[in-house]
């Protein structure tokens, strides 16, 4: 039994000794979010990079706090979505229930039984905030509000936001039980985005409805006077202070400034500023596939095709400091024997990309076509071709 427990312990030793002398090599980030600077005179605060989903900065960014018409923010992909699974189309007319006119706060003053078509709607919603817009388009989405906002906190739930939880549509008479994060409104707002026509209506500065009769005026300032901005969502109670969703792009990166509880809306804004130019003044965005670039075909055992083609996953962004995007290498392994049949996008390698030795990100190498597996009339064809070479 002794001789047993010395020998357990010696390779419980080496085991030790092996993690030790080689680590895992882990994923190291180029960003520092934990910035010494005051960037924000919010108690609440996030910049987030849009198709990485990396946090770039934060502050308190976990705190359950109200946030008034940043709300909107999920009605609004909600209504993004049902456009482009073609629930409803921009076109359909959209007609105000007694309880979306009777909504106060910011509105576009639906009357009951008045008609907008949904791109009507959405500008809004959008541009001015309408709070009985939001309602009348939840309705027509969902069939009620109520029933409309078990939408929001399912799909809240779905994209991991895990702190927050909506009672209305629109941010409006918000109580205890109304809460979100700035992490989880960046979260929200980066989904928005992949959604490219949104930004055709939250970059509209000036617009008007009812054939000219109502103008609308956007809320965010930042559409006016920011480069690159193009959202997403203000929002102001007195109870949320002065809440903003703000999102600029330049040089291909899309970033996400939100701004929980500020003290006057001039502050909401000067702090989304400072955290978007720190954001594009700090770092760059890279693409894997654009950086691995075109592969050669691979061999295939057993296919009815000799080879397949592959491409590296097109979804694989990661942020690096500026100026660091030249300095990244790439290294591919692949399956030792790649054998038929193989289906399209099945991965079939690893491409590990780094900065001085550092692992930065890692990406799929993915087949671009499928492979079936050799039958025997394919095995015939072949061997007769090759017999067909060796004849002359």
């Amino acid at each position: 039994m002794n001789a047993f427990l010395k020998h357990l312990s010696c390779i419980i030793i080496c085991i030790t000794l092996f993690c030790v002398i080689f680590p895992s090599a882990e994923i190291v980030s180029q960003v520092n979010a934990d910035v010494s600077a005051q960037l924000v005179t919010s108690p609440s605060a996030i910049l987030m990079e849009e198709s990485s989903g990396q946090v770039l900065y934060e502050l308190n960014a976990d705190e359950k706090l109200p946030i008034a018409s940043v709300t909107k923010t999920m009605t609004m992909l909600l209504i993004m979505e049902a456009l482009d699974s073609g629930k409803i189309k921009l076109t359909d007319t959209v007609t105000t229930s007694e309880y979306a006119a009777s909504m106060g706060g910011s509105q576009v003053f639906l009357e009951v039984g008045e008609t907008m078509s949904v791109e009507e709607m959405l500008k809004a919603i959008v541009i001015a905030s309408g709070n009985d817009a939001a309602v009348a388009m939840s309705e027509f989405i969902a069939g009620t509000e109520s029933a409309f906002v078990e939408m929001m906190n399912k799909r809240a739930k779905e994209l991991g936001c895990k702190n927050t939880h909506f009672i209305n549509c629109n941010g409006l008479d918000e109580t205890s039980e109304h809460y979100s994060t700035a992490r989880d409104v960046a979260t929200i707002s980066c989904e928005l985005l992949k959604h490219p026509k949104i930004t055709e209506y939250t970059t509209i500065w000036m617009d008007t409805l009812r054939n000219g009769a109502f103008g609308l005026s956007n809320t965010n300032k930042l559409i006016r006077f920011y480069n690159g901005a193009n959202g997403i969502k203000t929002g102001s109670t007195s109870t949320a202070k002065y809440c903003l969703s703000a999102s600029a792009k330049r040089d291909g990166m899309q970033l996400v400034a939100v701004i929980l509880a500020a003290p006057s809306t001039a502050d909401r804004f000067s702090s989304a500023t400072r955290l978007l130019d720190y954001g594009f003044a700090n770092y760059s965005v890279v693409n894997a596939a654009e950086k691995i670039g075109d592969l050669a075909p691979l061999s295939v055992v057993g296919g009815k095709a000799d080879t397949v083609s592959v491409v590296p996953d097109k979804k694989i962004n990661f942020i690096v400091k500026k100026g660091a995007a030249d300095k990244v290498e790439t290294s591919i392994a692949f399956k030792d024997s790649i054998k038929a049949p193989i289906s399209k996008n099945e991965p079939l390698g690893t491409a590990t990309l780094t900065i001085g030795g550092e692992k930065v990100a890692v990406c799929d190498i993915l087949a671009s076509e499928d492979v079936a597996r050799m039958n025997f009339s394919t095995m015939l064809g072949k061997m007769f071709a090759r017999w067909l070479c060796m004849g002359h």
